[in-house]
């Protein structure tokens, strides 16, 4: 417990990376890192802050929220909550988030959200994170399951839902998911494919003088 609060303390730069349960987030630190992250075949099998620690600099990866299997709908509202105080209590050290979304199923998920009048998870985290003024990039996974014509439009379509490339009605203003201000890394965790989200964090880290990071990245 000693050693674990004395690297606690040396913190001064963490990345966090958050998302739905079964999204890919751990498979996606494993391949970006090279350290084994606790995984699992259930979704939700990841209840608690998972720790990489490098010298002063630490990546969190955040339980899944949403669906968990096997564990109640007041356990699910508790690891939100704990999510967004964990947020919270850490933001004078937390500089970047990674949002992990599963491409593929992104626009279903929300607009089922949507059907019930209710606003999505992912939306209600990701505004969250702005308000906190924490930068963060949209790890869109799974990409390698849509094929190569449609990922430019789905792409859109998602940046769209982030508010990303729309009005203040919330129309489309037609420009690109690439023109649409929006960090977003189509990745493929399983593929191996994550060249993307290895340039943004290099170019954010870059902006915040730390290109000693880089070296921690696959």
């Amino acid at each position: 417990m000693e050693k674990i609060e004395k690297k606690n303390n040396a913190v001064t730069f963490e990345v966090i990376f958050v998302g739905r349960s079964n999204v890919g987030k751990s498979t996606l630190l494993k391949n970006l890192t090279g350290r084994n992250v606790r995984t699992g075949k259930r979704p939700g099998v990841t209840l608690k802050p998972t720790h990489l620690y490098f010298d002063d600099f630490l990546i969190t990866d955040m339980p899944g929220f949403g669906f968990m299997s096997g564990v109640t709908k007041e356990k699910s509202e508790d690891v939100k909550n704990n999510i967004v105080q964990y947020i919270e209590g850490h933001a004078d050290r937390i500089m970047l988030a990674v949002q992990v979304i599963d491409g593929p199923a992104f626009v279903e998920i929300t607009e089922r959200w949507d059907s019930r009048d209710e606003i999505p998870i992912d939306l209600e985290l990701h505004d969250f994170l702005e308000e906190m003024e924490i930068t963060t990039i949209i790890a869109a996974n799974k990409m390698d399951r849509v094929k190569e014509t449609e990922k430019d439009e789905l792409l859109t379509e998602i940046v769209e839902i982030f508010g990303y490339g729309t009005d203040e009605n919330g129309e489309s203003t037609g420009v690109g998911w690439k023109e649409s201000g929006a960090l977003v890394a189509p990745v493929s965790a399983r593929g191996g494919d994550i060249r993307p989200l290895i340039s943004h964090l290099k170019n954010e880290f870059h902006k915040m003088k730390r290109d000693d990071l880089f070296k921690h990245f696959n």
